[in-house]
């Protein structure tokens, strides 16, 4: 895409995240370039300031949005701070605008969202279910929920939360789909965010 036809950008963590908002648009039927709306991934939340700073009110001053682990959420808040978003926000004050976190990562919201028999199937029509049953039989995984095994499956391998992240999210009912992961496209389809 053109960087005159760039509307709107959805800051994400990674790959595994821009890959789940595409798969979205996709199934709402929306066609991103033509939207004038980018995913990018930022290669980590520690980058968040830069990406705020080239795209936001100071640089190509576009729509922008962003998704988030829990975890990760200080940086954003940070970052939000440091490039004229706004100061002392709070998690009701970063959706209006148009940033969302993930409890506790996106991976976690679509399992839940999907069920476990849901994501087994899923890890099936993968080819992996045999080392899935590999993995749940190691001490560590003794015990554990079915729901943190298969967490800690699409962790085990580097690409593998990026194979299974638009995976799960064609799996899902359009009526469960994870609300933070729901709400980031549709702000910056909308335009819906304020600064």
């Amino acid at each position: 895409m053109a960087r005159s036809d760039l509307r709107a950008v959805i800051l994400v963590e990674g790959t595994s995240d821009q890959r789940a908002v595409e798969a979205l648009a996709r199934r709402r039927g929306r066609d991103l370039d033509a939207d004038g709306v980018a995913v990018v991934a930022m290669g980590g939340v520690t980058n968040v300031r830069h990406h705020l700073e080239r795209y936001g009110p100071h640089g190509l001053d576009v729509t922008v949005a962003g998704l988030c682990d829990v975890g990760e959420e200080h940086w954003f808040v940070r970052g939000l701070a440091r490039t004229g978003f706004g100061r002392d926000l709070d998690r009701e004050r970063m959706e209006q605008l148009g940033f969302f976190v993930c409890q506790a990562d996106l991976e976690d919201e679509l399992i839940r969202s999907l069920g476990t028999a849901s994501v087994e199937r899923v890890v099936e029509v993968q080819g992996e279910l045999r080392s899935f049953r590999r993995m749940q039989q190691q001490p560590a995984q003794q015990g554990r929920p079915l729901a943190a095994q298969l967490h800690r499956f699409m962790g085990t391998r580097g690409g593998r939360k990026i194979q299974y992240a638009p995976a799960l999210v064609e799996a899902l009912d359009l009526d469960r789909v994870p609300r933070s992961l729901d709400a980031v496209l549709r702000a910056a389809l909308d335009g819906t965010t304020g600064r």
